[in-house]
């Protein structure tokens, strides 16, 4: 039987919060019952002599791009600059065994009765119960409260996988691409569906780091996104590029990835036109890239993320010519550790140009 779920642990000592910016944080203060005992990792991006306004009873550090040039030497290009992207930078400081990322217009969202989501507590809902990524159950999350396996689930797979991601969603702004927020310029998703999902063993999603759970010490050398922002040809394909080889790497390793809820609000709409800029050779790249990551598959000693990384980075630089993968994701992909004191970073940290 799935267990009926009761008091959550407290993971304030296992959980950072890691927050890309460029602007002043007063986003907090919403977010402020919910944030304030766990502490987090900003990401400061653009200009490193700026000074970030964070509120006052916040636990927090702060990296510039001075700090990521100072611990990383010549392997700092690895992090992306001017582009949120640079949340990496986080997910290699911290020494908790779980992050939760958001992006500073996220805001508050609230339930059909009007009470604020507590986005964070069912992420971690979410990360501490199983996934079912090896056989659907068609009432949705088995392990959540008033639910359970349907008559036909076969008993031998009710434990479940460990649960490696949680990826929730919005209301409001919907994370659509450029050519669909050109169509649809005024559509706003006011559907709050009450449900969670394991995405199945075999399929690929699209994967939004605004509104990310993860656990660090199951995927998190994966969890590495993309290089984008100045001096690369492609934009808002990073955590795209992270979704597609955490997905195939926790097929695997039987892991399990959540989609649904939690819901957050996504309070503005970026730029259509820029976005497409930036997207542009994206959109006719992405098409070249999803067989790849269809067809992928690992050797039997491959038992690690980073063994299954490595072996995917043998494997797209092999046949890149064949896929088109731009230069952005072949670099990152040369080695697995960093030599900068760091427990480890993504594997792009070792890259040498």
């Amino acid at each position: 039987m799935a267990h009926a779920g009761g008091p959550l642990p407290d993971l304030r000592n296992d959980l950072d919060i890691v927050i890309p910016t460029i602007r002043n944080l007063e986003f907090l203060e919403m977010w402020r019952p919910f944030f304030e005992k766990y502490h987090m990792i900003i990401i400061q991006d653009g200009d490193p002599k700026r000074t970030v306004q964070v509120p006052e009873g916040f636990d927090y550090d702060i990296y510039t791009r001075t700090d990521i040039e100072k611990a990383l030497g010549d392997k700092a290009w690895c992090i992306s600059y001017k582009d949120s992207a640079c949340r990496c930078f986080g997910y290699a400081v911290s020494r908790k065994k779980y992050i939760y990322t958001i992006d500073d217009d996220c805001f508050v969202a609230k339930t059909p009765s009007g009470e604020d989501i507590n986005a964070l507590e069912q992420h971690i809902k979410n990360l501490l119960t199983p996934s079912t990524p090896f056989f659907f159950n068609t009432l949705y999350d088995p392990y959540t409260p008033g639910s359970d396996f349907v008559r036909g689930y076969p008993f031998s797979m009710r434990e479940g996988a460990p649960t490696a991601v949680s990826h929730g969603l919005w209301l409001n702004i919907p994370d659509y691409d450029a050519p669909t927020q050109m169509v649809k310029p005024k559509e706003r998703n006011e559907r709050y569906v009450d449900a969670v999902l394991t995405i199945p063993k075999g399929s690929l999603f699209p994967m939004c780091g605004m509104n990310l759970a993860f656990n660090r010490e199951l995927i998190g050398p994966a969890m590495y996104f993309g290089l984008m922002g100045e001096g690369y040809p492609i934009g808002r394909y990073d955590d795209m590029w992270a979704g597609w080889c955490v997905k195939v790497i926790c097929d695997h390793l039987g892991l399990g990835v959540k989609t649904g809820l939690p819901y957050i609000w996504h309070s503005k709409a970026s730029n259509p036109f820029v976005n497409l800029k930036k997207e542009y050779n994206g959109i006719f790249w992405q098409e070249k890239t999803i067989p790849f990551f269809q067809d992928v598959s690992f050797t039997k000693e491959a038992q690690t993320v980073e063994a299954c990384y490595l072996e995917l980075a043998e494997k797209v630089t092999a046949i890149h010519s064949t896929y088109s993968f731009p230069c952005l994701f072949i670099a990152p992909f040369c080695h697995s550790r960093c030599m900068v004191g760091l427990d480890y970073l993504p594997i792009a940290a070792v890259c040498s140009q």
